[in-house]
C-alpha cells in the first residue's frame, strides 16, 4: 500500500526541484520534466493542479514556466499532498472499509488513528523551502532513474 500517488511524489520532487532553482524565475516544464526524467505532458498534469490550487504561478510563452505564488518557507508540504492527492489519507480507513470508525471500529482503526496523526503533523511541519535545501545540500537525486538505469543499478549490485 503507497500512502502517497506516484503522481504525488512525482510532484513533490518536482515543486522541490522548483524551489531549489526559485531565485531564477519562471522555471520550464521541459527543464523539470528533463530534470527529473519525467514526461513532460504528465508532468504539465500534475503541475496543473498545484496551479489550480494557487500554490505555483503559471505564465506561457519562450520565457514562460512555472514558480510559486508564495515564499517556499511558507508553503507546507501538506498543501502539495492535499493538492495532488486530497486528503483522504488523513480521514479515511486503511483497509478501505465502509463505515469504518470510533463505533465500528475495523482491526487495524486504533494504530491507524495515530499514525495518521504523526503523519498530518509532520507533513504540516515541513515546508519547501527546508526540503529543497535539505535536498541540495545532501547531493540528493530527485531524477526518477528509468528501466535501463534500474537493470544497470541491479547487475553492479550483483557483481
Amino acid at each position: 500500500m503507497a500512502l502517497l500517488s506516484k503522481s504525488c511524489v512525482y510532484g513533490i520532487r518536482a515543486s522541490i526541484y522548483i524551489a531549489s532553482e526559485e531565485e531564477n524565475g519562471f522555471i520550464p516544464i521541459s527543464q523539470v520534466a528533463k530534470e527529473l526524467n519525467l514526461s513532460p505532458h504528465f508532468l504539465t498534469k500534475i503541475l496543473q493542479e498545484l496551479t489550480n490550487e494557487d500554490l505555483l504561478l503559471s505564465h506561457k510563452g519562450p520565457r514562460g514556466g512555472v514558480k510559486f505564488a508564495r515564499d517556499t518557507s511558507k508553503i507546507k508540504l501538506i498543501e502539495i499532498i492535499g493538492a495532488i492527492d486530497g486528503m483522504d489519507l488523513f480521514t479515511e480507513c486503511a483497509l478501505g472499509l465502509e463505515g469504518c470508525g470510533v463505533y465500528k471500529p475495523c482491526p487495524l482503526h486504533d494504530s491507524w488513528t495515530e499514525h495518521r496523526r504523526v503523519l498530518r503533523e509532520l507533513f504540516e511541519e515541513e515546508n519547501l523551502y527546508d526540503l529543497a535545501m535539505n535536498v541540495k545540500n545532501a547531493g540528493l537525486r530527485l531524477r526518477t532513474l528509468d528501466q535501463k538505469e534500474i537493470l544497470d543499478l541491479k547487475s553492479s549490485k550483483k557483481k
